[in-house]
């Protein structure tokens, strides 16, 4: 054995430095642990003296980098693993308990006393002018489907427009009777009525007689008879089917005549049709609309023959809507053949009927768009509706509304405040429009024809107009709402667009003040108009008219205030033009000022 195999090993200290052999393996750790425990004795013993260390670097202790260890694991997913069946039954038992729950008692609600709905219900009310309004309404259930129902109205005044030289009061009685059924396949009614209205040409010139002399004046205005009466009969239906491919039908019928001869007479039907093809419901309107009528003088009363004039147009409009996501759209249009049956000057019409809305935000901002148009048939009885004061001589034809483009904005400001917001570009060919008849201070005149009274003119027109209206419940008690509408008219023949106002606007207000008491304030403005008129009688003529004629515009302000004495009976109180303003809403027709009418209402079961 040589000293390198018994791995010599060297130890120094203070006290010795000495070497012993140091045998390998399990030996020599048994003979090193044995000889540092005796040495580790023999130290404790011993004195150890002192020693300087010198240190020449601080202590810089590193962190070793860690590394990633590059192995992917294997993923056995619980969708790849073979599902094993499961079989289990339950065996139940029953288990006896003694617990007793103790009932829970509801909280008590107070209830509001729902309102009874009366069936029938009668008003009555007076006011100065000699005004008087009455109304009645009555319906029958004659058994579980039938029922019997009728309407009576009536208004009037006796007159007394200041500065009025003519009788101005007028009548508006009119009654109406139903009959029909609900049954579980459809539901029908059939209606008949009658109206008298009694108008006055009152509407005379602010310079007619300015060159004649008092007397000759008086005489020739107590010479003019201008009372006008209208008088209606109706008859109609309408069924509504609830299956089947038809949806409904209507079918109307007016006859309109006056006291100087004129005679005419509408039928309008309209059955519609619906068909579900896929998830689409096709809609199908079929119209026909036949007016027809005569006058029998023209206004200079040159005519031998009556005017005679009669018109039926033939239409057909399907329609399909369309609903994905957001979006509606409704899809249509209107074919029409309209038949002239005095002149045969038939045409054939074709008109857009498209619409379209998007949800923005939802049910705060929807917008709107779409190109509509429409054969519009003009009747006598309907321009009486809006202007009584027309003479008996009309050219009556229908109008051709090309197409309406427009576009919008509706929605909701808040839960309780509602808007919408539109622009409209309208073409209309043979747009009716009013405009003053000309006068001739002549007693052999019929008694509209001094200038007081109106007559239809046509003429192709084109109008842009915005509209816009606010509505809001401020509370359960109170709600409001304005809205107004801007125009711009543009014509082809005449010089102006006649009676019609660029600027309209109203608004109205009503309160709920307690539980008896109620209010209401409603206010409207009307932009100015222009009209034209000139005086034919070379003989009193004293300047040249001036034309076109500008009417002013004018500040309407109403009001009314209700008592409710009980579930039965209320009383009313209305105020009407509370400026006190003599405006016109014709050319030299003046309105009644301030007006008032006290009243009571009515309700009853039979």
């Amino acid at each position: 054995m040589t000293y390198k195999d018994l791995n010599i090993k060297s130890f120094t200290n203070n006290v010795a430095t000495f070497s012993v052999p140091f045998p390998s393996g399990r030996v020599g750790v048994g003979i090193l642990f044995l000889l540092v425990s005796q040495f580790s004795f023999a130290q404790k013993k011993e004195q150890i003296g002192t020693e300087t260390v010198n240190v020449v670097k601080p202590y810089t202790p590193t962190i070793s980098d860690a590394f990633k260890v590059k192995e992917t694991p294997s993923l056995e997913e619980e969708g790849n693993a073979k599902k094993e069946t499961i079989k289990y039954t339950i065996f139940s038992f029953p288990v006896a308990s003694t617990f007793t729950p103790s009932k829970g008692k509801a909280e008590g609600v107070e209830k509001e006393k729902q309102e009874h709905l009366f069936k029938n219900y009668a008003t009555f009310g007076i006011g100065n002018y000699g005004r008087f309004i009455g109304e009645l309404f009555v319906n029958h259930d004659l058994n579980e489907t039938n029922y019997v129902g009728g309407m009576f109205k009536h208004h009037s005044s006796q007159g007394g427009i200041k500065g009025v030289e003519l009788e101005d009061r007028f009548y508006d009685t009119s009654i109406d009777l139903t009959y029909g059924a609900h049954e579980k396949e459809l539901s029908w009614n059939f209606d008949l009525g009658y109206q008298n209205q009694v108008y006055n040409w009152y509407g005379l010139p602010t310079d007619f007689g300015s060159a004649m002399t008092p007397s000759d004046r008086r005489t020739l205005i107590n010479g003019i008879k201008p009372q006008q009466d209208y008088n209606t009969i109706t008859a109609g239906g309408k069924i509504d089917f609830n299956e089947g491919v038809f949806d409904e039908a209507i079918v109307k019928f007016n006859h309109f005549s006056d006291m100087y001869g004129s005679s005419e007479n509408r039928f309008y039907v309209k059955p519609s049709f619906k068909v579900d093809i896929m998830d689409t419901a096709i809609k199908t309107n079929v119209i026909v609309d036949y007016v027809g009528g005569s006058f029998k003088k023209n206004y200079s009363n040159t005519n031998i023959e009556p005017l005679k004039y009669g018109f039926t147009n033939f239409g057909i409009a399907p329609s399909f809507v369309v609903l994905k996501d957001d979006w509606t759209l409704n899809i249509g249009a209107g074919i029409f053949y309209s038949l002239d049956n005095e002149k045969s000057n038939n045409k054939f019409l074709i008109y857009p009927q498209i619409s379209a809305s998007y949800k923005v935000v939802g049910d705060l901002m929807i917008f709107y768009a779409g190109a509509e148009g429409n054969l519009e048939q003009n009747s006598y009885q309907d321009f009486v509706k809006e202007n009584p004061f027309l003479s008996p001589t009309l050219n009556i034809a229908p109008t051709d509304k090309q197409y309406d483009i427009f576009a919008g904005l509706k929605g909701k400001l808040t839960n309780n405040v509602s808007y919408n917001v539109r622009g409209s570009y309208l073409n209309e060919r043979n747009k009716a429009l009013f405009r003053s008849n000309d006068y001739n201070e002549n007693s052999t005149n019929e008694n509209y024809a001094f200038g007081n009274s109106l007559q239809i003119v046509y003429d192709d027109m084109r109008t842009l107009s915005f509209y816009g209206e606010l509505k809001a419940d401020f509370s359960k008690n109170v709600t409001f709402g304005v809205n107004g509408t801007f125009s711009s008219y543009t014509n082809d023949f005449q010089s102006e667009a006649w009676n019609l106002p660029k600027v309209k606007v109203n608004s109205n207000i009503d309160f709920a003040i307690t539980k008896k008491w109620f209010a209401g304030v409603n206010v409207f403005y009307v932009g100015e108009r222009k009209d034209y008129k000139t005086n034919t009688d070379l003989v009193y003529i004293v300047a040249p008219s001036q034309n076109p004629i500008v009417l002013k515009s004018y500040f309407d302000l109403n009001a009314n205030v209700g008592f409710k004495y009980n579930e039965r009976f209320t009383a009313f109180l209305r105020a009407n033009n509370i400026t006190n303003k003599a405006y016109e809403k014709w050319l030299d027709y003046t309105v009644q000022g301030f007006q008032i009418v006290a009243g009571v209402n009515y309700k009853f079961d039979f």
